[in-house]
């Protein structure tokens, strides 16, 4: 490396798979090389899905030696970012009780009824502004109530928070993924001693006992124990969108965001949280960004549905790769069906052209049975649920917009952005496709005072580390009138 370059390494785990990236900065950019990508897969013990948290710490270990290496001893701090709501237990000799619990196991179905009987859905909200979502860590922790061993816990940890720990020694809860709980006080940014003091109450659970304590992002936990070399490891926005998001290249606050990958996630930038009623019934989240910030968003099923449908695809022997794919899916009829992306069927592993052909026979339409005609109905349906999501957002949040930025994979996806850009009536920039990596390292290189000022100014470095592009809305062709008629048909109207 030349004197100026300042290396960093941001592991980002998403449900799917993981890599550690390198990042150099030098003259107010960033430089990315991935240097280890791992899968991330889950498996099935006790009849129940488990993440490999074992498998993926050394992961992150090779990982990070790799980064160290590349830049030739020289890494200035390495962070961690991760899906939300999945947490291990430790005992207070640092072991862990068993392996992670999948959020896409189903034994939170039926959980958030049960708990809203001891606080009501109103209540929970004005605490916490989260969206209801069967696998929230509130629901996890009481299915596993009625578990001897809470006992021998003494703290309990989110995945990043888990993997740091592994890796310096520290117990800490960064406050991004923390507020992907349901046990954190969101206008307070502190935890909910109320919610806390509930469960225990009903189910025993040793709580806020076990809750460690919350770090804001740009935390230097300490330097790490595990690695070939001492590095300090940053309290990133360990929540991977929330890293998405201060990465999004904007320039002004009139932004909607799209964190596009497994999950997508569809929002707004905000100073405070919605917590009004009416933002409970359109089951929106409130989950804390960077700097202070509100990420005010909807949780939209995402390319999980059509990585699971290809995955399906391989397993029976019709591999189906993914440009051919796409582009012959741009050659299928625009909107001829469309279904509603949020349906709970769409969340575990499965066969999902089943399942999307009997969402569209629902609602009087027939699902192609073709793998172009199959992808087509994703993508547009992806589109759809954009446009609602960013619509009732700005109307919820009394906030107008003039642009959507999307970041992460999905902008790779120019069927996609182009249908979003039409749905929405708005220009979207896509881009960059590492948004979460670049966002990890924005954190990380101001907290070692590599780059300075709010968030911005880091998202000027952020402009100049990608290459965007623009959609302008209208090439498609779909008029107001389809997309409405399309919401429709789709039960979204």
């Amino acid at each position: 490396m030349r004197q100026s370059e300042v290396a960093f390494a941001a592991a980002d785990l998403g449900a799917t798979s993981g890599r550690v990236i390198l990042g150099i900065l030098a003259d107010g950019r960033f430089t990315l090389r991935e240097v280890r990508r791992f899968q991330t897969p889950s498996f099935t013990a006790d009849g129940h899905l488990h993440w490999d948290a074992d498998r993926l710490t050394a992961e992150l270990v090779a990982g990070f030696d790799a980064a160290v290496e590349a830049a030739g001893g020289a890494l200035a701090s390495i962070g961690i970012d991760t899906w939300g709501v999945d947490y291990g237990r430790f005992d207070a000799a640092g072991s862990m009780l068993e392996q992670p619990f999948n959020y896409r196991d189903a034994r939170t179905d039926g959980l958030p009824e049960q708990v809203f009987e001891l606080i009501p859905a109103d209540v929970l909200y004005a605490r916490c502004g989260l969206q209801v979502m069967p696998f929230n860590t509130i629901f996890q922790l009481v299915a596993a109530a009625t578990d001897e061993r809470w006992g021998e816990v003494d703290t309990l940890l989110l995945l990043p928070d888990l993997f740091a720990y592994r890796l310096t020694g520290r117990r800490a809860a960064e406050v991004t993924v923390a507020s992907t709980t349901g046990l954190l006080d969101v206008a307070t940014r502190r935890w909910s001693g109320a919610t806390a003091a509930d469960l225990a109450a009903r189910y025993g659970l040793p709580l806020p006992r076990i809750l460690p304590e919350l770090v804001e992002p740009g935390t230097v936990l300490g330097d790490t124990t595990a690695l070939s070399a001492a590095v300090p490891l940053v309290a990133v926005g360990g929540h991977d969108t929330a890293s998405a998001v201060v990465a999004v290249p904007a320039v002004t606050d009139r932004f909607a965001f799209i964190s596009s990958g497994t999950w997508s996630l569809v929002g707004l930038e905000l100073d405070r949280p919605v917590l009004t009623e009416e933002s409970r019934a359109a089951n929106f989240t409130n989950e804390l960004g960077v700097d202070g910030t509100v990420r005010y968003l909807k949780n939209v099923m995402g390319l999980w549905v059509l990585i699971e449908t290809m995955r399906g695809w391989e397993a029976a022997g019709h591999a189906q790769p993914l440009l051919p794919l796409l582009a012959a899916a741009a050659a299928e009829p625009a909107m001829a069906c469309v279904v509603d992306m949020n349906d709970d069927r769409l969340l575990p592993p499965g066969d999902m052209p089943a399942r999307l052909a009997a969402m569209a026979a629902e609602t009087g339409q027939e699902c192609p049975t073709h793998p172009a005609g199959i992808a087509r109905v994703i993508i547009d349906s992806l589109a759809l649920a954009y446009r609602r999501s960013i619509r009732d957002a700005c109307r919820l949040a009394g906030k107008d917009i003039d642009v959507v930025h999307i970041v992460g994979g999905g902008c790779q996806n120019t069927l996609l952005c182009q249908l979003t850009a039409d749905a929405t009536g708005l220009p979207v920039v896509a881009g960059p496709a590492e948004g979460t990596a670049i966002g990890n390292l924005l954190v990380q290189a101001r907290a070692t005072g590599h780059l300075t000022g709010d968030l911005m100014a880091l998202r000027r470095v952020a402009r100049a580390s990608a290459d965007l592009l623009t959609y302008a809305p209208g090439a498609t062709g779909i008029g107001e009138a389809q997309w409405a008629d399309a919401e429709r048909r789709a039960g979204l109207a």
